[in-house]
């Protein structure tokens, strides 16, 4: 006879065995075809110069933030509709319900809108790309050395 705990147990090594499975079938079925194209960085779209240690434009992610931000809001929208379509629950509550339900959901799309007209406004929805700032390299042999040690060797 199994405890509950051995169920828990099984259940995990189940799901970690179900997983191994499905990494094995795709590693046997997917195509193994590596290329220079395919070995690149790919970065936003964008192709990768200079150092890797270069410091990012922080408008990448205030833009990151500002869409999940609104993107989280507007899933609110979803339940709200579907609440707000029901026709058995407007029969039940009466047109008051009706009339409160759209000013209150009207103040929220505002205040969305007032947040994305202030974004808008300040300047964190332009993209701008980042400007590579590499310093030219100085050697410190003096410039005409090299044409004096070729000049005498030769």
């Amino acid at each position: 006879m199994i405890s509950e705990f051995g169920y828990i147990l099984l259940f995990i090594v189940g799901s970690i065995l179900l997983v191994l499975l499905m990494l094995g079938i795709a590693r046997l079925m997917r195509p193994d075809r590596p290329g220079e194209e395919k070995n690149e960085v790919y970065e936003s779209g964008e192709l990768p110069s200079g150092d890797a240690r270069i410091s990012f434009n922080i408008r990448f992610y205030i833009v990151a933030i500002i869409f999940i931000l609104f993107d989280v809001e507007l899933v609110l929208l979803f339940p709200w509709s579907t609440v707000f379509g029901d026709a058995a629950l407007l029969e039940r509550e009466g047109m008051a319900w009706l009339w409160f339900a759209g000013i209150e959901m009207l103040i929220f799309i505002g205040v969305l809108a007032l947040g994305l007209v202030y974004v808008w406004r300040k300047g964190h929805l332009d993209w701008v790309l980042p400007e590579n700032k590499t310093e030219e390299f100085r050697s410190p042999v003096p410039p005409g050395l090299y044409d004096e040690i070729n000049k005498k060797y030769s």
